[in-house]
């Protein structure tokens, strides 16, 4: 799978608020960023697989 770049602008607020979270995990602010993004789209995903589920079992 190859990359595509994405350029974003943001106050210095929030950058420094990346920073602070991606230092925390030792991550870079990109990397953490992705990462952000990934783990939301997952969660997203889940829920509506869960309501999809649901609906078709019946919620118990």
């Amino acid at each position: 799978m190859g990359s595509t770049v994405l350029s974003l602008r943001m106050d210095g607020e929030l950058l420094e608020r990346l920073k602070a979270h991606a230092a925390k995990r030792g991550m870079s602010v990109q990397d953490y960023v992705v990462r952000t993004l990934i783990r939301d789209d997952f969660d997203e995903r889940f829920a509506t697989f869960v309501e999809k589920t649901e609906a078709f079992y019946g919620a118990a």
